[in-house]
């Protein structure tokens, strides 16, 4: 044996004729290889493989910045009296001030509460950002308050607890400028308004139904049941926009509804608001607080990668046996199969290798079926009755545990080296 490093010691070189095309087995995926030269990917590999990823990883979070900003630009301080932006409400609060009437902006349930009264207007500017205990609150404040509650286009998740006789329409107003249609004399001063959106159903008999559409009301009026109050339900923000304020009848009819009393609390719902965390409605899950929107590009992204796989398997084809374009040497098959099993302290791996090559080749010798040379009840008969006068036990030689030591791997193969002369010569 001219290396110890290689399990198969025999000098017939157990293998395949020299010139046999082989194909090499793979070498280790880090560290030295069989030559001592080290196959671990240079930093310039890796990136070279990996920088298509990284740069759709960055176009990807460069976009999404990107779109939130400009979305973030456009939307700031939506329904905000404090802002000028084009969806901010700071014009019709600056006309509510030069008619006398103040406006406070609260962001809690609290202040809310507090300011409720004769004398106030509760204007709730996203009535569907508050939880189920919020809205149960915000209606039992103002319920007998005898001030007015203006709710700016609730939807079925707070229209049923605000305003316990109105509820929500399936539909929503094809036209976005309406006609009064309607005796309520704020409606019928200020004409056609910017009050499509949104469309509610009452069976209050003394509420009035304005700007109708498709047989519902995009505006209620609904006078409290004791005192003097009542509840405004607008079905779009329209008429409060700074960019939309001077269009129509829109600065009227939000004059109008808003300026009735001389205080206005301008209510806009904040996540910070320790209420929020009250109620059984608030058990949400994960998954409940993620955007409709999130959900339903994760799920376009999972199809898109799933179609992207299959094209690309169907790109490849099936795997396809190719012989090597250079022959190699059986000798040197074996020596590097041998480095990689020594590498890896494989001697189990090694020595199956040995005792399989073996019984293989004894089987035709001593009358076995090939697929039988493996079971111990059909090989090892024959195989004593081929050899009368064993000088070793067949069974822990061609079948039993591995070796623990390199050392006794070598004598491994020379035993079973010296069997296969035995049964050839005998």
């Amino acid at each position: 044996m001219t290396d110890p490093s290689i399990p198969n010691s025999r000098g017939d070189n157990a293998g395949p004729p020299s010139g046999t095309t082989l194909t090499a087995p793979p070498p280790p995926a880090s560290g030295p290889g069989p030559d001592g030269t080290s196959v671990t990917p240079t930093a310039r590999q890796v990136w070279t493989r990996t920088r298509g990823i990284a740069l759709a990883l960055v176009l990807l979070l460069v976009t999404g910045v990107a779109i939130a900003a400009v979305r973030s630009g456009e939307q700031h301080g939506t329904l905000d009296p404090r802002s000028a932006d084009q969806y901010g409400s700071r014009a019709v609060a600056a006309l509510l001030a030069e008619r006398g009437v103040d406006t406070r902006v609260v962001t809690t349930t609290a202040e809310a509460r507090a300011a409720t009264g004769k004398d106030t207007t509760l204007l709730v500017a996203v009535p569907d950002l508050l939880t189920e205990h919020q809205q149960s609150q915000i209606e039992a404040a103002t319920a007998d308050s005898g001030g007015r509650t203006v709710l700016v286009a609730p939807g079925d998740a707070s229209v049923s607890t605000l305003a316990p006789r109105v509820s929500a329409d399936a539909a929503t107003s094809a036209d976005t400028t309406l006609a009064p249609g309607c005796s309520l004399p704020a409606a019928r001063r200020a004409g056609t308004a910017d009050t499509g959106g949104s469309l509610y159903r009452t069976t209050s008999s003394d509420a009035d139904s304005c700007y109708p559409s498709d047989g519902a009301a995009s505006l209620l009026r609904l006078p409290s049941a004791t005192g003097d109050g009542d509840t405004v339900i607008i079905g779009a923000p329209d008429i409060l926009l700074n960019d939309r304020l001077d269009e129509r009848g829109n600065a009227s009819l939000a004059l109008q509804l808003l300026g009735t009393r001389p205080h206005l609390v301008w209510y806009l719902p904040s996540l910070s608001d320790e209420s929020a965390a009250t109620g059984a409605q608030n058990d949400r899950s994960f998954f409940d607080l993620i955007p409709k929107g999130w959900l339903w590009g994760t799920l376009q992204l999972f199809i898109a990668a799933a179609l992207a796989a299959l094209w690309r398997a169907r790109r490849l084809g099936p795997l396809v046996p190719e012989r090597l374009p250079v022959a190699i040497r059986a000798s040197e098959t074996v020596e590097g199969r041998a480095r990689l099993y020594r590498k890896a302290n494989a001697r189990d791996r090694a020595a199956t290798a040995l005792r399989i090559s073996t019984r293989t080749k004894l089987a035709p010798l001593i009358g076995v079926p090939v697929s039988q040379a493996h079971s111990p009840e059909t090989f090892l008969p024959a195989l004593t009755r081929q050899l009368p006068t064993p000088g070793q036990d067949l069974h822990a030689l061609l079948f039993g545990p591995p070796p623990a030591t390199d050392a006794a791997l070598i004598a491994l193969a020379d035993h079973l080296d010296a069997l296969e002369r035995e049964v050839r010569n005998s």
